[in-house]
């Protein structure tokens, strides 16, 4: 972590969370903000993983902004302790203007906000703006993801609802609709892959409310989040340098059980590494150079990681 060149005593940090339910595109939106962004000095750049394998870190990793890594589990409980003493590194050290936040994708943004009510952050820092990245699909689901997604989205100022492009553009008017019933007061905008210009992002009214009931559509208020709530969601890995085989690979992705919802990282194939981004039974593929690893995490519902691993394995391409 390198020092700011700026100082900026007189100032609290104004901090934005980036929230949202697994897989819905906050690092895609992440890495949007940091390539607007032409001066990164005054940034600081906190990325949280649920999992044990740091995927989202190693992708920024060529932005100019200080970033710092919270892995194996979530600021909000887990990790709350570590979170107080690292905000805490990150001001004495850095004393940055702003700090970016990517919470982890079962992060109750309520609870990450009050860590910042307490003696020796609140003097130092403030949330300003928090940002939920919603995935179309994830809305068309919701009586079966429980309160956690709804309080993702009833904590925002701004929703992205993201990947609106794979549901059919039809649906985005009722979308938009049901959207602004279920909580009037939050900005809703449709984005394709995250595009939204830094304009529009910034403009949402900063001041609303973050302490207001919920509409009736949600069923419980807000709450100290629960570490219990984290067992239903399952994180495991897989690495290997040794490469797998295609094809095997590919009916491996097609056979995944519904509850594993969540895959992200590095393929290594003979004929070269790439990047899968799975999301709740569809993948988005890119090239991925100068790795010969495969760095996968999962995030799965009530799952069996060793019979999920034992299958990946069996795609190691035989010497």
């Amino acid at each position: 972590m390198n020092p700011s060149t700026t100082s900026w005593d007189n100032e609290k940090a104004k901090v934005t969370l980036l929230s949202g339910f697994l897989g819905a595109g906050k690092t895609t939106l992440l890495k949007r903000i940091l390539a607007w962004e032409t001066d990164l000095s005054g940034t600081a750049v906190i990325v949280n993983e649920f999992g044990a394998v740091g995927i989202d870190g190693s992708m920024l990793k060529d932005s100019a902004a200080n970033m710092v890594e919270f892995k194996s589990g979530c600021v909000c409980c887990v990790l709350k302790a570590e979170f107080n003493i690292g905000l805490k590194k990150i001001w004495n050290e850095l004393k940055p203007k702003r700090i970016l936040i990517e919470a982890s994708g079962v992060a109750d943004p309520d609870s990450i906000k009050k860590v910042f009510d307490e003696v020796g952050i609140r003097e130092h820092m403030e949330v300003t703006n928090i940002i939920t990245v919603l995935d179309a699909d994830f809305w068309e689901a919701r009586e079966h993801l429980g309160p956690l997604f709804f309080h993702q989205l009833e904590d925002a100022n701004l929703i992205l609802l993201n990947k609106i492009d794979l549901i059919g553009e039809e649906k985005v008017p009722q979308m938009l609709k049901e959207l602004h019933e279920t909580i009037p007061n939050t900005q809703v905008i449709p984005t394709r892959h995250c595009a939204v210009d830094p304009e529009t992002l910034w403009s949402v009214d900063h001041q609303k409310d973050f302490g207001m009931e919920p509409g009736e559509f949600f069923e419980e208020d807000h709450h100290d989040h629960d570490p219990k709530e984290h067992e239903r969601y399952v994180p495991f890995h897989f690495i290997d340098t040794a490469p797998l085989n295609e094809d095997c690979f590919q009916n491996f992705t097609q056979n995944l059980p519904w509850e594993v919802f969540r895959m992200k990282g590095t393929v290594y194939f003979k004929n070269g590494t790439r990047m899968i981004n799975f999301v709740g039974g569809k993948s988005e593929w890119i090239d991925w150079e100068d790795t010969k690893e495969t760095r996968l995490a999962f995030v799965g519902m009530w799952v069996n990681p060793e019979e999920i691993l034992q299958d990946l394995k069996n795609c190691i391409d035989k010497p």
